[in-house]
C-alpha cells in the first residue's frame, strides 16, 4: 500500500481538502472583519500550503500549483479591484479547467485516466481481455469526470454571483467532495462488476 505521505497523496489531498480550508477561512473572516482580511488569509493559507510541500516533499505536484496559483491570482485581483466575486470565482475556473483537461485528452485519444493508470500499472503482464476492459472504462470514466467538472463548474460560477457566501462555499466543500466521492464509488463499483462478470 502507498503510503498517505507521498506526493501524490498529498496532491490529491490538496485538490479535496487544501482548496477548502482557504474557501472557510475566507466565509468565516468575511463576515468577522470583512472581505479585505479574509482574501489575505486565504490567498496566504495558499501560499503556506505551496511552501509545506516544497519543503515536505522537494517538490510542487502541478495540481497544487494551479489549484493555489489561481486562488492567489483571483485573491489578488479581488483585493485590487475590491470585488470578493474574483475570489469566488477561483474554483470554477480550477473545475472547467480540469474537465477541459478531461475532454481534450479523450477527443486526443489518450484519456488522461488510462495515461495514469499506465504509470501505476503495468498492463503488459495482465490479461489482454481484462486490460482492455479496464482501459476502456478509464476512457469513459475520463469523459465522465470531465462532464462532471464543467457542470460544477457551470453551477460554481453561478453560486459565486448568486449565492450568499457560505452557500457558495458549501457548494465549493461539501457539494464538490461528496458528488465527487460518490461519482468515483459508482465508477469503481461498476468496473469491479465488469471484471467481475468477465472472470466467470
Amino acid at each position: 500500500m502507498v503510503p498517505m505521505t507521498t506526493p501524490k497523496a498529498a496532491a490529491l489531498r490538496s485538490f479535496l481538502l487544501g482548496g477548502l480550508l482557504p474557501i472557510v477561512i475566507y466565509t468565516i473572516l468575511e463576515e468577522k472583519v470583512g472581505s479585505g482580511w479574509a482574501l489575505i488569509f486565504g490567498m496566504g493559507f495558499g501560499a503556506l500550503e505551496v511552501l509545506y510541500e516544497a519543503f515536505r516533499f522537494k517538490k510542487v505536484q502541478a495540481i497544487t500549483w494551479i489549484g493555489n496559483g489561481l486562488l492567489i491570482g483571483m485573491g489578488g485581483i479581488a483585493l485590487i479591484t475590491q470585488e470578493g466575486i474574483w475570489f469566488r470565482l477561483q474554483p470554477a475556473l480550477l473545475e472547467a479547467g480540469l474537465g477541459l483537461a478531461c475532454w481534450t485528452s479523450w477527443l486526443l485519444g489518450k484519456p488522461l485516466l488510462v495515461v495514469m493508470s499506465e504509470k501505476q500499472i503495468n498492463f503488459k503482464t495482465g490479461d489482454p481481455v481484462l486490460v482492455g476492459i479496464i482501459k476502456k472504462r478509464f476512457s469513459g470514466m475520463t469523459w465522465r469526470l470531465g462532464l462532471f467538472f464543467l457542470v460544477h463548474a457551470a453551477v460554481a460560477t453561478y453560486a459565486a454571483f448568486y449565492w450568499s457566501t457560505r452557500a457558495w462555499a458549501l457548494l465549493k466543500g461539501l457539494g464538490l467532495t461528496v458528488s465527487l466521492i460518490a461519482l468515483l464509488g459508482l465508477e469503481v463499483y461498476f468496473l469491479r462488476k465488469t471484471l467481475h462478470g468477465n472472470q466467470n
